[in-house]
């Protein structure tokens, strides 16, 4: 008659049974949503081979993005948007030609059948070409007769809907900025930030948010430089804003 195991020596085999189990059952994943960073010219004075790079890392710290980054403009009538679940326009063209208006419609088409777009500080510049058509996707757009920015320097951004998912959370912050006056448009939008001038006291949006077809759109003019996108506040509006835009839920 054969003994009875030791119910130590049956704990144990248990144990490690279980752990081999665990070891080969699926993880748990983090669902990711890809994000494509349109850049590769702007204006002499924003240096977007700087900011780009700041802007993908910023992406980097929520493990739920997976950033592809292009800078070649004239690429744009042939990229693929439908691959992506947001594209990022860190760009300002000045050739009516680049991207052309076969990579606007590519680019406004996608937007519409529920794409999501992001807007980063002179995007608002871009497509003057099609100004009307681009102020239709871009809620506001940047008019050249206007005053273009207070002096560079020091402003606080205002939390002006905390209700909104992008906001949710955030608290007023202070940046070193170009704080934009120069936006025009009357296409309704839901303005989410806000700071005022030192030089004309009125107030002006620096993040806004609209419905373009079956889509989302975010558009903030934060972002001059390195330092200004860096800022805290700054970088967590674009992570957050760009989210939403995908249709995931804003986290820090």
């Amino acid at each position: 008659m054969k003994r009875n195991a030791p119910f130590g020596l049956i704990l144990m085999v248990l144990s490690v049974g279980l752990a081999q189990a665990c070891l080969a059952s699926p993880q748990p994943t983090v669902q990711s949503k890809r994000i494509l960073i349109l850049t590769g010219e702007d204006y002499p004075g924003h240096k977007w081979q700087e900011t780009a790079p700041v802007l993908k890392s910023i992406y980097a710290q929520d493990p739920r993005f997976a950033v592809d980054v292009v800078e070649d403009l004239s690429t744009l009538s042939s990229v693929n948007f439908k691959a992506y679940d947001a594209v990022v326009m860190h760009f300002k063209n000045y050739d009516p030609n680049v991207p052309g208006r076969k990579g606007f419609d590519n680019l406004t088409r996608f937007v519409q059948q529920g794409g999501g777009l992001v807007l980063v500080h002179f995007a608002c510049g871009a497509f003057q070409e099609f100004k009307d058509d681009f102020t239709q996707l871009a809620g506001r757009a940047w008019n050249p007769a206007l005053r273009g920015h207070d002096p560079f320097g020091e402003f606080t951004v205002t939390v002006t809907d905390k209700t909104h998912p992008i906001m949710a959370g955030m608290q007023d912050f202070t940046l070193t900025d170009e704080l934009y006056t120069c936006l025009e448009g009357d296409v309704p939008i839901k303005v989410l930030a806000s700071a005022t001038s030192k030089v004309d006291k009125k107030v002006y949006p620096m993040a806004f948010v609209l419905a373009y077809g079956k889509g989302r759109v975010f558009h903030s003019v934060l972002g001059h430089d390195v330092n200004a996108l860096s800022n805290q506040g700054a970088a967590e509006l674009y992570r957050r804003g760009t989210a939403w835009t995908a249709g995931m839920v804003p986290v820090k």
